[in-house]
């Protein structure tokens, strides 16, 4: 079985998120997937398989963190996406049948891919006790995610406290059911992006998330509403870092960015 691994909202190698991606047949069993995750060891390992013609979906798409199912994914999403189009196994845009329904992926010309993914619903929380202590940064406003995601959205002061934020993991992870995102404005617009965040899901086995596609339909309506506009632009700062393009339609956030195959090979066992 071929292997690729592929960096995520990014146009340059050893930058953005790297997932796994594995176009198969059918899917093998779930201890098997997982130990393939697991092997692999990076945020997401997407495995992705055909489905017959005339169905709502064109391919079945799962996504395996090494400690887990999730019920989306952003990054792999868009990776597996760039592999059907780079390989020729599918052409122009796609349907995944996912965990959340079915997600869409459209090829542009100049390279990019947008998703089609369901905008997460908002509801403003107090913050968890304890909650700042274990991010290390005071909350501003706080929100619950919604099933899909399953993460807490946390404001806090600028851009300059997400960047320099080293928070207690084991802390961190007892807040949300994913984890917890921090976000704050950009403090330059000009720079080229509209807001920054930080993504941390230890009680997944990911202590920073490099890129998230998921976290960002969330920040797309909580970004839009505060700075007035649809289409924004966020960087998550990371180590690797990220651009994630938003629009958002409603019900619907879409999300643009690149990606780059950085890894191919087979899977021998």
């Amino acid at each position: 079985m071929r292997i690729r691994i592929v960096d995520a909202f990014t146009d340059r190698p050893f930058a953005g998120n790297p997932a796994g991606v594995m176009l198969l047949d059918a899917f093998p069993d779930d201890t098997r997937l997982q130990r393939i995750a697991l092997e692999v060891n990076h945020a997401e390992t997407a495995f992705a398989h055909r489905l017959p013609e005339g169905g709502e979906a064109d391919w079945a798409l799962r996504w395996f963190t090494p400690a887990a199912e999730v019920a989306m994914c952003g990054h792999a999403t868009l990776a597996t996406a760039h592999v059907l189009h780079t390989t020729g196994a599918h052409s122009g845009p796609v349907r995944f049948a996912t965990l959340s329904g079915v997600l869409s992926a459209t090829p542009h010309e100049d390279g990019s891919i947008t998703l089609d993914f369901p905008t997460a619903p908002l509801t403003r929380v107090e913050p968890p006790a304890g909650v700042a202590e274990a991010l290390g940064a005071e909350p501003l406003t706080a929100f619950d995610t919604g099933p899909n995601i399953g993460d807490l959205l946390i404001e806090v002061a600028d851009e300059k406290t997400v960047l320099g934020l080293t928070p207690d993991l084991r802390a961190l992870a007892a807040h949300s059911e994913r984890g917890v995102i921090a976000t704050a404005r950009a403090e330059n617009p000009a720079d080229g992006y509209d807001f920054v965040s930080r993504c941390f899901f230890p009680r997944i086995g990911i202590d920073e998330d490099p890129v998230t596609g998921s976290a960002h339909t969330a920040l797309a309506p909580y970004w839009s509403e505060r700075l007035g506009r649809p289409d924004l632009t966020g960087l998550q700062a990371s180590a690797r870092t990220g651009l994630v393009r938003t629009e958002l339609r409603g019900d619907r956030t879409l999300l643009t960015g690149r990606a780059v195959t950085t890894i191919e090979g087979d899977l021998l066992v």
